[in-house]
């Protein structure tokens, strides 16, 4: 019901977040006055549980204390993230649903690894996590509003709590937010800036300018990933919606398709670079959205601006902007695979089209041409136009190499066919993305990595192993995609490292394609 989606519109009083930071920090034994650095939070959430502290914490002023969020089901990712002394660490386990399979067993694995770090719950009440967290090992739990959806919980106690407790200054952030809110409640759209925006983005979707392409300032950067979700989970269903495109490289005015609407959200003292691109692009004719920040706080103005912008494109556009019917697709999936798993000891899956030294390919390329894997990849794509986009989607550890080598194929498919291009890493995506890949128009082709690791991991409790969820996870969205008519290439590694090698043989020949 929306009526309990709206929590998000009012938003927390200072003095009332400040004493949930407060509350936080004495569960968890952290002295913020004191504690610069000593120790370190790990935060285990997907999707509205992770994305706003992971932008306030790049982006805003802090404190020293190392922050990670682990947002994976990937062995490779959780050793990554707990590497070092994780005993006097601050975990803290968020989830709304308090079920979310990530979460819960990601919680179940640290609570095992280190059961004397500070355990904390942000959670609804009477969820399975709150009944859990009050009692030890954890050390309380913090309650929010139900009445607040994920992916409006940026300026929620999901959201600012674990800012809090890095340091970052949640009074000045909401005040910000409050002059925003205000703002927005105006009646008059010239006046109104999250109706402005709004307005602007849902006639682009009318006009057919449906890629919501982002610049950002370096130091805004994260901001893209939290847009992407509130953007995709919110309008792409029905068969329509707006697709945001994060983290691709700006091209010259010709490489991009009429379905451009691009928005660029820049610091004040950081403007240079950016408005050169986006000048260049109206010049063209793109469409432009330029949004300016006085300095990082003003962080909290803009997520109250993108929430206000998201519901009003919505319901321009004849969408309900506060639920997600897709998402649950690949979650049913993934429980069949794992009981097909249980059963069987393996996945049910189609053979290989074609095998090469590292790399195998499954899925819809017919006839597999000669040449390799960078042809068949190739001829996977050929054809693809606006308004087409092309998914590049990954269930490895998130390291910088993989997403490197995943932004050097988006700029080589985006340069060769002129299509928006998205990148992410499962199971991250499923709870971003994910919903309007499935729900939003049928123009994606996904190109989905998965790959052999060394070492995998036991879930305590359960009788399969990260690894295997992993890849019941990545089989499971392959599977929901294809039900609903997309077209997809699975491209299994037998290593990680091999992501490399298919990036330079799809570098070769693309430009031979015809």
């Amino acid at each position: 019901m929306i009526e309990h989606r709206l929590g998000w519109l009012d938003l927390p009083s200072e003095d009332a977040a400040q004493s949930a930071v407060a509350r936080a920090a004495e569960l968890v034994r952290l002295d913020l006055d004191r504690d610069l650095g000593g120790r370190r939070i790990i935060l285990l959430g997907m999707g509205g549980s992770s994305l706003a502290p992971e932008v306030m914490a790049l982006a805003l002023p802090r404190t020293a204390i190392p922050f990670t969020v682990l947002d994976s089901t990937s062995p490779a990712a959780i050793r990554a993230a707990e590497a070092g002394s994780v005993a006097g660490a601050i975990v803290i386990v968020s989830s709304k649903s308090g079920g979310t399979i990530e979460t819960r067993t990601l919680a179940a694995h640290f609570l095992k690894r280190a059961p004397e770090a500070a355990f904390l719950a942000i959670t609804d009440e009477g969820t399975p996590l709150s009944r859990e967290a009050a009692a030890p090992p954890y050390r309380g739990v913090i309650h929010n509003d139900p009445d607040i959806g994920g992916r409006y919980s940026a300026l929620s106690y999901f959201g600012l709590v674990p800012a809090g407790l890095c340091g970052v200054d949640v009074r000045t952030l909401l005040a910000r937010a409050a002059g925003m809110a205000e703002a927005c409640r105006s009646t008059s759209p010239e006046e109104n800036p999250g109706a402005a925006l709004g307005a602007l983005l849902g006639a682009g979707a009318q006009a057919g300018r449906d890629k919501v392409t982002l610049i950002l300032s370096p130091a805004l950067a994260g901001l893209g990933a939290w847009v992407e979700q509130l953007l995709a989970e919110s309008t792409g269903k029905d068969g329509r919606g707006l697709m945001p495109v994060d983290g691709e490289t700006a091209g010259t005015p010709d490489e991009h398709g009429p379905d451009r609407l691009f928005v660029h959200i820049a610091l004040a003292s950081a403007r240079g670079r950016g408005d050169y691109e986006t000048a260049r692009l109206a010049r063209s004719g793109h469409p432009v959205v330029r949004l300016t920040l006085t300095d990082p706080y003003d962080l909290g103005a803009e997520f109250v601006r993108w929430e206000v912008a998201t519901a009003l494109a919505g319901f321009l556009m004849g969408i309900n902007p506060f639920d997600e019917p897709n998402v649950q697709q690949s979650k049913d999936v993934t429980q069949e695979l794992l009981a097909a798993y249980r059963r069987d000891g393996r996945f049910p899956d189609r053979p290989p089209i074609l095998e090469e030294d590292d790399v195998a390919l499954y899925g819809d390329v017919d006839p597999v041409p000669a040449g390799g894997i960078g042809v068949a990849i190739a001829s996977f794509l050929r054809g693809a136009a606006p308004p087409a986009y092309v998914a590049l989607l990954a269930f490895l550890s998130r390291t910088t190499a993989a997403a490197q080598a995943l932004t050097s194929m988006r700029k080589a498919v985006r340069e060769r066919f002129r299509v928006a291009t998205t990148g992410g890493f499962g199971p991250r995506y499923l709870h971003s993305t994910g919903q309007y890949f499935k729900g939003g128009p049928p123009h994606g082709r996904f190109l989905i990595f998965t790959a052999d690791e060394d070492a995998d991991l036991v879930i305590p409790g359960e009788d399969y192993t990260f690894g295997t969820l992993l890849r019941a996870q990545a089989l499971g969205d392959v599977q929901a995609l294809r039900a609903g008519g997309r077209r997809v290439l699975r491209v299994h590694l037998r290593e990680p490292s091999a992501l490399e090698r298919v990036e330079a043989a799809l570098q070769a020949a693309l430009p031979r394609d015809g």
